[in-house]
């Protein structure tokens, strides 16, 4: 179980963290797999994530337990790895599971094994909460389907945003004939079955990038996810850096900055929550993101004539757009104006506006918050406003 539940570690879900280890039954929380994930809406939840085996004969270049890798192979059964996610649930430790496997010989049959282990929480132990299911490549649309009626979440990942791309990280996966059509037929699934009568909930499709291991471009990655969600077939997408692995093929590559994941995910959040489109982010000339700056702060910055903005009569959708101002803060502002009256800098701190990043975007009655210009940073904190 510690061997797989490391595994799995890869495939991310929210922004997890291994908690402390903690006694469950014989094994410490760690070893099961137990991790705190972020919650969109803050707050935090417990899943355990595992593969259900690490054997695999694929040769994908990054990954430690590619067919080359010399890593323990062990595997558990649908029904150990059932029995061992309830019992974690029961205490109270675990709420949902996240699922994944290598594929050791026919992908089917891998796909098979992780589909009776949902059947089995699903009708013998009753399990009616989150279960978060990553499809392998190869898997056939009738397993999709199951997937679609056993799990609340499916993700395919894509790992790379073309075929040439993914070509260079594995010979054993194509993008356009394989990877690309099974996430679009789990997104539209999923969402044909939100609000069925009698249907699961309903989290939708995600998909992961490898980031910088095959020369893409984040305007490649980003122009990839941005038609599938405008399409509603991706509920939101994950990026992982790339970090070269001793022994795998792709060892000799440099690693991917940290800060070009986290670029990544910030510009992925304007496409997706701030009503930016893809062609008003800031690429340089290679069509990558700044790291220096957050891409909010590039557009604003790169877009000097619609600043500064009245903050008390600027419209929700404009306000999104000030370096230091999310959604929550934006309407908090909105709704205030309707009842009180904004008088300085604590009143909108008061209402959540990060006065450093957003002042110099900002009036209030005709006074700019702050005539310093925009500070230049660049953080590890995910936060995107």
């Amino acid at each position: 179980m510690e061997l797989l539940a490391d595994s799995a570690l890869a495939d991310r879900e929210g922004v997890p963290q291994l908690r402390r280890p903690s006694p469950v039954g014989k094994h410490p929380l760690a070893s099961v797999g137990i991790a705190a994930v972020r919650l969109p809406g803050g707050g935090c939840t417990n899943l355990m994530r595992v593969m259900q085996t690490n054997a695999c004969s694929l040769s994908c270049g990054y990954c430690p337990t590619f067919c080359g890798g010399n890593v323990p192979r062990v595997s558990i059964s649908p029904d150990e790895t059932a029995r061992t996610f309830m019992e974690v649930h029961r205490k109270g430790l675990a709420s949902g599971l996240f699922l994944t496997s290598g594929v050791p010989g026919r992908p089917t049959r891998a796909t098979d094994r992780m589909l009776a282990t949902l059947d089995l929480l699903r009708r013998r132990e009753g399990f009616g909460g989150y279960v978060h299911i990553k499809l392998l490549p190869g898997a056939e649309p009738a397993q999709v389907e199951e997937a679609a009626r056993l799990a609340n979440r499916i993700s395919v990942n894509l790992e790379a945003p073309s075929d040439e791309h993914v070509q260079r990280l594995t010979r054993d996966k194509s993008f356009s004939g394989d990877l690309l059509p099974k996430l679009e037929y789990a997104g539209r699934l999923l969402a044909a079955r939100r609000g069925l009568p009698g249907a699961l909930p309903v989290s939708g499709a995600t998909t992961q990038f490898v980031v910088g291991a095959a020369g893409e471009r984040d305007r490649e990655i980003l122009g990839v996810v941005d038609r599938l969600e405008r399409r509603r077939l991706l509920h939101h997408a994950h990026f992982s850096a790339f970090q070269p692995v001793a022994g795998t093929p792709l060892e000799n590559l440099p690693a991917t900055p940290a800060a070009r994941e986290l670029r990544l995910y910030q510009a992925e959040h304007l496409l997706r929550q701030y009503g930016f489109v893809l062609h008003e982010l800031a690429f340089d000339h290679d069509g990558n993101l700044d790291l220096e700056r957050d891409p909010k702060t590039a557009w604003a910055r790169a877009n000097p004539a619609l600043f500064p903005l009245e903050v008390t009569r600027a419209a929700y959708e404009a306000l999104l757009r000030v370096p230091g101002v999310g959604p929550a803060t934006a309407r908090a502002l909105v709704e205030s104006r309707r009842t009180t009256t904004l008088r300085g800098r604590e009143d909108l701190r008061a209402a959540g506006v990060d006065v450093v990043r957003a002042g110099y975007y900002l009036t209030l009655r005709g006074r700019r918050l702050s005539d310093a210009g925009p500070a230049v940073r660049v953080s590890v904190n995910p936060a995107i406003e």
